[in-house]
């Protein structure tokens, strides 16, 4: 083999490489990404898992790429361990389409006439010339995303034809021969298949060039088949790296993807080497061809997980003794640990967020609740308890905010970046929801404290304020939560009847400092508990508003509310309506909060 063989070998295999990414990267985006997204919605069932694993894998082309993704659903706790071990094996299953796919390059075709377009070379070029056009010419996302994926195919198939070309006359070197006689010792194959996956960091790449090979006709299953087990071994190595600094149960999952290839190749090897001991098999020096390497590859993989899958819990047992939680390890909880290993997948990082910016929310409720309560009857557990929520939001904020940035930075299309705006919106709103809630807690302190007593038309005007905030408020956490726009429609309306009882209720206290029934002293934290109570609702307008923005596309708040304003349709003054009903002042002598 000369100089311009190795080049031609080398360039190949970086053109196969570069195809098979190009194709992937085509598929996924064609397919939205969003099968990403059920791995963690759908994964309830072992065998749920074990479907969705080789679907998604069959697509991204890469089962460490899957693998590397559950780590991270794991890591962040926002996947259980056992889930995890499903759609390991699934991807286990998945990988092997590429070779499939990679068969194509064996098509042959005639000298002449309509059977020579079925030839490898006619097919890549008309593929690629319509993958061109599609790609320069249109303007539609999902078209160039498939001139892209039709690219990649083209580049794949020249790549092994290259790959294939480059081999050919090693074919008649003895010593080539020699080495592929020498893989044909069980340990010796397996090994050199672990180690040159390693170094490639994909199995379906080894695969291929073990498929660009066997064209030569040099391949035979007693050296393939050791071959294929090894490749299965040494693909766990970049799931192994992608678990670097993840907490246990994130390198449970990488190190049970290891498990289930060792263990995988230990049973398969084990029980076919024994039964061709007792009874030699006939094709042991049959020649192999590219489908015959795929099927090899896709029914050793369907074996390990059929014989695995009832051993699921066993698996899970061992991997837990394997690597025990870390002394002083905290588990996931609540507190915003987003995953940069999703940043490659834009809908699971941002399916991510949403649930850190629900989290977020449910606190800024928890914590406003809280502060309303010590209104009436102040404790220093409440307010320390209010004070703490208001932390973890800061917290929040600090990191989602920065997370969503590093996500902005990657290719989103129009759903993706308004989505993106929605919580960059709405984000500052919840932490700000808990800074006013800390604000009311210690308005209420400052009351305790200096033993201020209101009035009974006092009293009464607050518990009537402080219901319409508390609703405001769950409708916002539920309508975010939800992404329920029937709920956001209700919040600009309690908002306004807020905004009048507020300045009402500012001119009551007035009205009671000039007839004397009221301080100066006392007036001060009752204003300031208004001025709370408006702000907070303030806040859950802007998240309704951004919510409603991404549903109607408006690219401006402040038009987006001066048509709603403008309009003032049926809905709207329904609920105006009856929320002015509602929380209507009537003259009582209402019990104190």
């Amino acid at each position: 083999m000369d100089l311009s063989n190795i080049i031609s070998l080398l360039s190949g295999t970086a053109l196969f490489l570069f195809g098979m990414s190009l194709m992937g990267d085509g598929l996924k985006k064609v397919a939205g990404n969003r099968l990403e997204v059920l791995l963690y919605k759908l994964t309830n069932t072992s065998w749920k898992g074990i479907l969705l694993g080789t679907g998604v894998t069959a697509v991204i082309q890469s089962s460490s790429a899957t693998s590397a993704m559950v780590v991270g659903f794991v890591n962040s706790g926002m996947m259980k361990f056992r889930q995890a071990i499903g759609i390991i094996l699934g991807s286990i299953i998945g990988t092997s389409i590429t070779g499939w796919v990679i068969c194509l390059s064996s098509l042959g075709g005639g000298s002449s006439g309509w059977i020579k377009l079925l030839s490898t070379a006619t097919l890549t070029g008309i593929i690629s010339i319509a993958g061109i056009i599609l790609r320069m010419f249109s303007k539609k996302q999902a078209l160039i995303h498939t001139g892209d994926i039709m690219l990649g195919f083209s580049v794949l198939m020249f790549g092994m034809s290259t790959m294939s070309g480059s081999v050919a006359p090693l074919t008649e070197s003895p010593g080539f021969i020699q080495v592929l006689t020498v893989f044909s010792n069980p340990l010796l194959g397996i090994l050199a298949g672990a180690l040159f996956t390693a170094v490639l960091q994909s199995a379906s790449a080894t695969v291929g060039i073990l498929q660009a090979l066997a064209i030569t006709g040099a391949i035979d299953f007693s050296t393939a088949f050791p071959l294929i087990m090894g490749i299965a071994v040494g693909s766990a190595v970049p799931v192994l790296l992608s678990a670097l600094g993840a907490n246990a149960d994130g390198k449970r999952t990488s190190f049970v993807y290891l498990l289930t290839n060792v263990f995988g190749m230990v049973l398969c090897g084990s029980i076919f080497y024994a039964v061709n001991a007792a009874r030699p098999f006939p094709f042991l020096h049959l020649t192999m061809s590219t489908v015959s390497i795929a099927l090899m590859n896709t029914v050793f993989r369907l074996v390990t997980v059929v014989l695995l899958y009832p051993a699921i819990p066993l698996l899970e047992k061992l991997t837990c003794r394997l690597i025990p939680e870390q002394s002083g390890g905290a588990k996931h909880t609540g507190e915003p640990r987003p995953e940069d290993r999703f940043l490659p997948y834009p809908p699971l990082a941002i399916a991510q967020c949403r649930e850190f910016i629900i989290a977020m929310a449910a606190g800024a409720r928890n914590s406003l609740t809280g502060a309303l309560a010590l209104v009436g009857h102040y404790s220093t557990e409440g307010f320390e308890q209010v004070a703490a929520l208001e932390e973890q939001s800061d917290r929040y904020e600090d990191t989602i905010g920065t997370y969503l940035m590093k996500i902005t930075l990657r290719e989103l299309d129009a759903r993706q970046n308004a989505e993106v705006s929605e919580f960059l919106h709405t984000l500052p709103d919840f932490e700000r929801i808990s800074d006013h809630a800390l604000n009311i807690a210690e308005t209420a302190q400052e009351i305790h404290q200096k033993s201020i007593i209101y009035s009974d038309d006092a009293y009464h005007e607050l518990e009537v304020m402080q219901h319409a905030v508390e609703e405001i408020v769950t409708l916002t956490v539920d309508a975010f939560s939800r992404n329920d726009l029937r709920l956001a429609a209700k919040i600009e309306p309690l908002e306004e009847v807020i905004d009048e009882l507020c300045n009402q209720l500012k001119q009551n206290h007035v009205n009671r400092l000039q007839h004397g029934q009221c301080s100066l002293e006392h007036g001060f934290p009752f204003n300031n508990l208004l001025v709370d109570y408006e702000r907070v609702s303030d806040h859950c307008s802007n998240i309704a508003l951004a919510l409603l923005e991404v549903d109607t596309d408006a690219l401006n708040t402040h038009e987006h509310l001066k048509n709603l304003e403008a309009e003032k349709h049926a809905s709207f003054l329904r609920n105006l309506e009856s929320y002015q009903q509602k929380y209507a002042l009537h003259p009582t002598t209402a019990s104190r909060i």
